[in-house]
């Protein structure tokens, strides 16, 4: 019998090393990084070591209005925008579930706010909210209605940005809804049809509930990155006017890059992972009882 060298002997550990490898460096080790500055009280500036203070981290986070608010503000952004999403993104996958002229076109022209960049996104829809040459203002105007200072107010900054966000990522919903669509049996309803079931009973009673699982889906995959949102914020307002549209992420990046904080910085950071984690397996809970 031929003595098997080491190679031969453990290609199945070997094959996945360099992914493991880049999993561990690239994912697991920040994760777990952020976590340890967490429990301490790191501040660049400061010229000191770090020092471990356990909690005391998180307590001072906690104690801070600054992170109340931006807290809230995520939330905010998140069911604002993922609510709507999902409802026009559903209506829009039934519409296109049916044949008619131009229908290529239309799903041609769904895909082109998914390839954009968030940079120039940011820039057009600044454009559009300008308050002085922006075309949203000129059309209300035309209109007769009071015109709005958009980005620019703190009361309109977050319905604003929202807005953005809706325009840039319901057609990932549409496209998510319209391959479960696709996917449904059609026994049921063939047996709705023999029952004399009309359009809307079929809608509500067979549609939507074999397809809550795929919106689901599309609920933790939109949800997820919402709450992560930077980009977009970022290159259109810096979480300004003031702070009135800073989200987590926001205030994560200016305790780190601009006031050099890096401890509770990172105790933000893992609030906003903890927070991710726990909804969507609330969410994921909530699919499979509706697989059942």
């Amino acid at each position: 019998m031929i003595k098997k060298g080491f190679f031969e002997r453990n290609l199945k550990y070997i094959f996945p090393l360099p992914a493991v490898i880049f999993v561990v460096v690239l994912m697991v080790f920040p994760v777990c990084y952020t976590f340890f500055l967490s429990f301490t009280d790191w501040t660049l500036t400061s010229g000191k070591p770090l020092k471990f203070v356990g909690l005391g981290s998180y307590l001072a986070v906690l104690k801070e209005p600054r992170f109340l608010a931006a807290l809230g503000r995520t939330f905010y952004f998140t069911f604002g925008a993922v609510i709507i999403e999902m409802l026009l993104g559903t209506a829009i996958a039934l519409l296109l579930n049916h044949e008619f002229f131009g229908k290529g076109a239309i799903k041609t022209i769904l895909l082109l706010p998914l390839v954009s960049t968030p940079v120039a996104i940011g820039i057009v829809w600044n454009l559009f909210y300008d308050p002085t040459i922006g075309i949203l203002n000129y059309m209300l105007s035309k209109l007769g209605l009071p015109q709005s200072g958009w980005v620019t107010d703190a009361a309109t900054v977050m319905p604003s940005l929202i807005l953005v966000d809706i325009w840039q990522w319901t057609p990932m919903i549409t496209l998510i809804v319209m391959a479960g669509l696709a996917g449904l049996s059609t026994e049921p309803y063939e047996s709705a049809l023999v029952d004399g079931a009309n359009s809307r009973q079929i809608l509500f009673k067979i549609t939507l509930p074999m397809l809550m699982p795929t919106i689901l889906t599309a609920v933790i995959l939109r949800s997820i990155d919402a709450l992560k949102t930077y980009d977009i914020i970022y290159a259109m307002t810096g979480g300004g006017p003031g702070y009135s549209s800073e989200n987590l992420n926001i205030l994560a990046f200016k305790y780190s890059f601009e006031y050099f904080r890096m401890g509770q910085s990172s105790v933000m950071l893992v609030i906003l992972f903890i927070i991710v984690l726990l909804f969507s397996l609330g969410v994921v809970k909530l699919r499979k009882a509706f697989e059942l």
